[in-house]
C-alpha cells in the first residue's frame, strides 16, 4: 500500500515547484513534515535485544498535526479528555460556517479568518445564553475547526459542543435548558456576523470582501446529539 508520506517524497518537489506559489506556507510545511515523518532524516533511537542480537531502528515523527501518522494518538487522548469533561444531560452541536462570499478571501489568510471565526463564535454563543429568556446562565463549550468537507472543498466551520444548560451567576445553581431548544440560531447568526464583521475592521482585509456581506444570513445550526460522546 502506497502511503501518503511516500507520495509526498516522489511527487513533492514537482508539486511545489508547479504550484508552490500557490499555496500556503502551513501546506508547504504539512508537505515537507509528513514526506520527512519517521525516516532518518529527523533522526531516531537504536534499540538492541541482547538475547536475540538484533537491532530495530525508530526513527521520530514529525509531530506535525495534518499529517496521517502523528495526530491519532493525541487526537484520541484529546477526545477522552472531552469526554470526560461532558456534563450530565444531552448536549448540543452548534455549528458556525463562514459564508461562501469569504472563503476565497479566507484561504489566502487562513490564520486570521480562523481565529475571527473562533473568537466570535465563542463569545457570540455564551453572550446570547446568558440571557434569561433563553438560559440565563454561563454555559461550557469545547470547539473544533473543520476547514475541509469530506469531497476536499474548502469548508471552514466552527463545531461546539454544549452542555444543555447553564451556571447561575451565583455558581452553585444549574439552569437546564429546554430538551430540543438551547438558542434562537437566527438571533445567533447576527450576532456571530457582528462579530465578524467588527474584528475584520482591524486587519486591511474588510474591504476585499464583497458589499453585501454583511446583509446576508450567515449559517448557524444547533441540535441537540444525545449523549454527546459520538459528537
Amino acid at each position: 500500500m502506497v502511503e501518503l508520506a511516500e507520495i509526498f517524497r516522489i511527487h513533492g518537489p514537482q508539486s511545489r515547484a508547479k504550484f508552490g506559489d500557490q499555496m500556503p506556507h502551513s501546506h508547504l510545511r504539512a508537505m515537507e513534515a509528513s514526506a520527512q515523518c519517521r525516516t532518518e532524516a529527523l533522526g531516531g533511537q537504536v534499540y538492541y535485544g541482547a538475547n536475540c542480537h538484533d537491532y530495530q531502528y525508530s526513527y521520530h515523527s514529525c509531530k506535525n498535526r495534518h499529517g496521517p501518522k502523528c495526530p491519532n494518538g493525541s487526537a484520541n487522548e484529546w477526545r477522552q479528555r472531552q469526554k470526560e469533561l461532558l456534563l450530565p444531560g444531552p448536549p448540543f452541536l452548534v455549528t458556525f460556517t463562514l459564508p461562501d462570499a469569504l472563503r476565497e478571501l479566507s484561504r489566502s489568510q487562513q490564520q486570521l479568518f480562523s481565529n475571527i471565526l473562533f473568537r466570535s463564535s465563542a463569545q457570540a454563543l455564551p453572550a446570547l445564553a446568558l440571557d434569561p429568556r433563553v438560559v440565563g446562565g454561563k454555559i461550557g463549550m469545547v470547539g473544533v475547526l473543520h476547514t475541509w468537507t469530506r469531497a476536499l472543498h474548502y469548508h471552514p466551520h466552527v463545531h461546539d459542543l454544549v452542555p444543555a444548560g447553564g451556571l447561575a451567576s451565583d455558581g452553585r445553581q444549574w439552569l437546564p435548558s429546554r430538551e430540543t431548544f438551547l438558542v434562537p440560531v437566527k438571533a445567533l447568526s447576527l450576532l456571530v456576523r457582528a462579530k465578524v464583521r467588527d474584528a475584520l475592521r482591524k486587519p486591511p482585509v474588510f474591504d476585499l470582501g464583497p458589499n453585501d456581506l454583511w446583509a446576508k444570513d450567515w449559517g448557524v445550526h444547533c441540535e441537540p446529539v444525545g449523549s454527546g460522546s459520538h459528537a
